[in-house]
C-alpha cells in the first residue's frame, strides 16, 4: 500500500476543502524558497516536507521577522496550544530512569555487536522541528506561538487548525550553542531507545535546514562516534537536476565520521522518493561521488512504489526501502516486498509506524491507538527485515513522531525500545516489571470543530475505519486485575502475564489506568488531557502515557 495517495474529501465540505487545496498548493509558504511547480503537484497528500505540494513554515531561522522574537504580553492560546503543559513536564535529557521499561534494556554495546549489530535501526530525522526553534520557554516558545496556535505566524495556518498539533517534549533555555546542545540530546536519547542512528531527510541545499544537518552530523559525533547518520536525499524537496551539484552536496557531508557506512567502507545513499530521478540519472551521481570524490556508494532508494520501479533499479542498488503504510490494516504487503528484495539478492528496509495525522493536508490514518505501532514492528520481525526506520523522529506535521513529545512523553520510544530489541537480538525481552501504556484521543473522531477551521481531516482511503477507544496496553510479570477509568466509568479487567491489550470506550474527561496484585497497586498511569464531544480544532493524533515514567 502506497502511503502517498489522494485523500478523500470528507461529506460536508468537498467544494471547499477542493478549494482551499487549490489555493495552498500555489501559495507556498515564502520561506521554503521554493515555486509551486504544477508539472509535480499529483503528490498532493504527501509527506509533509517543504516541497511544492503542502503549505509548510521553516521556522524562524528561515523566516526572520518580528514573529521571531516573543511578544511583551502573550496572545490567548487557541487549538492545541491551548492545552498547554498540565504536567508541567520538560525533557532534561537524563539518561533513562531505572524502571522505565517493563524489561532490562540491553547497554548499546550489546546491540551493536555480533548478530545484533548487523540489524540496524534508525529515525527518520526531519529538520524543521527541532527540540528548540528560539531557545525561549515553552510556555511561549515558537512552537506554542505559531505552530500550535491557529493564530500564529500571522494567521497563515488558520484555515487548518494551525500547523502543528504535537511539539517536542519542552527543554529549558540553555546557554552556548544551545543548538548543537539539543542535537546532542536527541542523539542521546535516540541511543538510549536502542536506536543505531537517523536517517537524515536533506531538504535543501542551503538555508537553515542545510545547516542543521551539519550541525547534526557534528552532534553525533561528539556523543557517540558509533551513532550513525544515513544520508537521505528528498527528491520531493530538492530541485536540482544536476547530478553533480547533489553528489558535491553528498560529499561535503561524507566528510563527517559520523556517516553511515558499511564495513567496506561504501557510503550509503538511501534518496526519499527515488523514483523521482530515473536509473541513469542516480548512475551519474554514483560515478560523480566515485570519479570526482572518491567515495564507493551503496545506494538503498526509498520508494513511494517500490514494486512498479524496484525491478529498473536493482543493479544500481545495495538494498531497497519503502516509505509504508500508517494504518494497522494492510501491513501483510511487506511481507511481499521483503521476498521480492531478498530474492534480488538486496536488503530490505522495513518502515515502523506510530500514527499519521496531517492538518494541512487534510488526511489522516486510523492508527488504532498503538496497533499501528505492534503491528509494523511485528511484520519487521517476521518478515526477516534487514533494517529498520522508524518513520518518523520527528515530523511533528505528520502526527508520526517517536520522539519524546509534550503529548505523548516518552510512551511510543519507549514502547519501541521493546520490539527493537527482539528484533536486534531474536529473543523477546523478558518482562521483570509490571508497565501499562495508556493511549487515547483527546476528541471523538467524526467530532465536527467549532472554530475557524475550514479545511479537515478525511480518512486516506485503505485505512481501517474511525474508532473512539482508550487503549490499556499492559505488559505484566504476573496475572492481575486492571482498575480504569475513562471519564465517568470505572470498570476493571483481568489481564494475563505478557502483553494484553483492552479496548473502552472513549468518553468524556481524562483516563487512567493501575494494575492490582495481592491487594496492591503496582502500577499506575493517568492521561491527563480531557476528551471532548465539543472542541475548537480537529487534532486526531492519539495521546499516550506509561506507568513507568513520572508524570
Amino acid at each position: 500500500m502506497s502511503h502517498r495517495r489522494r485523500p478523500a474529501v470528507r461529506g460536508g465540505r468537498p467544494l471547499l476543502a477542493l478549494l482551499l487545496s487549490a489555493f495552498f498548493l500555489v501559495g507556498v509558504c515564502a520561506a521554503t524558497g521554493i515555486a509551486w511547480d504544477p508539472l509535480s503537484a499529483g503528490a498532493a497528500g504527501s509527506r509533509s516536507a517543504p516541497a511544492a505540494d503542502v503549505p509548510w513554515s521553516a521556522g524562524p531561522g528561515d523566516a526572520p521577522g518580528p514573529a521571531s522574537s516573543p511578544p511583551a504580553t502573550p496572545p490567548p492560546t487557541k487549538g492545541a496550544a491551548a492545552k498547554g503543559n498540565p504536567k508541567g513536564a520538560t525533557d532534561t535529557g537524563a539518561e533513562r530512569p531505572t524502571g522505565a521499561l517493563p524489561f532490562d534494556m540491553p547497554q548499546p554495546a550489546a546491540l551493536r555487536s555480533g548478530e545484533a549489530g548487523k540489524k540496524l535501526v534508525f529515525a527518520h530525522y526531519f529538520t524543521p522541528y527541532p527540540l528548540s526553534l528560539d531557545n525561549a520557554g515553552a510556555d511561549n516558545d515558537y512552537y506554542t506561538r505559531n505552530y500550535l496556535n491557529p493564530d500564529g505566524e500571522s494567521g497563515k495556518h488558520g484555515k487548518y487548525g494551525g500547523l502543528l498539533r504535537d511539539r517536542p517534549l519542552p527543554v529549558a533555555p540553555k546557554s552556548g550553542d544551545w543548538e548543537f546542545a539539543n542535537l546532542q540530546q536527541e542523539v542521546r536519547t535516540a541511543r538510549a531507545a536502542g536506536i543505531d542512528g537517523f536517517t537524515l531527510d536533506l531538504l535543501s541545499l542551503s538555508g537553515k535546514n542545510w545547516d542543521r544537518s551539519n550541525l547534526l552530523m557534528a552532534a553525533a559525533r561528539s556523543v557517540d562516534p558509533a551513532f550513525k547518520i544515513m544520508l537521505m536525499p528528498d527528491m520531493t524537496s530538492l530541485k536540482t537536476d544536476d547530478p553533480g551539484v547533489l553528489a558535491g552536496a553528498i560529499a561535503t557531508l561524507a566528510d563527517a565520521s559520523s556517516a553511515h557506512r558499511l564495513p567496506d567502507g561504501r557510503l550509503v545513499v538511501s534518496p526519499f522518493k527515488a523514483e523521482e530521478k530515473s536509473v541513469a540519472w542516480w548512475t551519474e551521481v554514483i560515478g560523480i561521488l566515485k570519479a570526482e570524490h572518491g567515495i564507493r556508494t551503496a545506494f538503498v532508494p526509498l520508494f513511494l512504489d517500490f514494486g512498479a520501479h524496484s525491478g529498473e533499479f536493482a543493479p544500481i542498488s545495495h538494498g531497497f526501502s519503502e516509505w509504508g503504510s500508517r494504518s494497522y490494516v494492510g501491513q501483510e504487503s511487506s511481507t511481499r516486498d521483503v521476498q521480492r528484495a531478498h530474492g534480488m539478492g538486496k536488503i530490505w528496509m522495513q518502515p515502523v509506524s506510530v500514527q499519521d495525522a496531517r492538518p494541512n493536508q487534510g488526511i489522516y490514518d486510523e492508527a488504532g491507538n498503538t496497533a499501528t505501532l505492534r503491528a509494523t514492528w511485528t511484520r519487521a520481525i517476521e518478515d526477516g527485515a534487514d533494517w529498520v526506520q522508524l518513520t518518523t523522529w520527528n515530523d511533528y506535521s505528520e502526527g508520526s513522531q517517536f520522539a519524546p513529545s509534550l503529548h505523548n512523553g516518552h510512551a511510543y520510544l519507549d514502547l519501541t525500545s521493546y520490539y527493537l530489541t527482539k528484533f536486534k537480538t531474536g529473543s523477546w525481552p523478558k518482562i521483570v516489571r509490571d508497565t501499562v501504556y495508556l493511549s487515547a484521543r483527546t476528541q471523538f473522531a467524526h467530532a465536527d470543530p467549532t472554530g475557524d477551521q475550514s479545511l479537515v481531516m478525511s480518512l486516506r482511503k485503505g485505512s481501517a475505519p474511525p474508532r473512539d477507544r482508550v487503549e490499556v496496553l499492559s505488559f505484566l510479570t504476573g496475572p492481575g486485575v486492571v482498575r480504569t477509568t475513562v471519564g465517568s466509568a470505572q470498570d476493571s479487567h483481568e489481564a494475563p502475564a505478557g502483553i494484553h491489550s483492552e479496548l473502552l470506550p472513549l468518553k468524556a474527561g481524562t483516563s487512567a489506568a493501575h494494575v492490582v496484585r495481592g491487594g496492591k497497586a503496582t502500577a499506575k498511569v493517568e492521561l491527563p488531557y480531557r476528551a471532548d464531544h465539543t472542541v475548537e480544532v480537529q487534532d486526531l493524533q492519539y495521546y499516550a502515557a506509561t506507568s513507568g515514567r513520572e508524570p
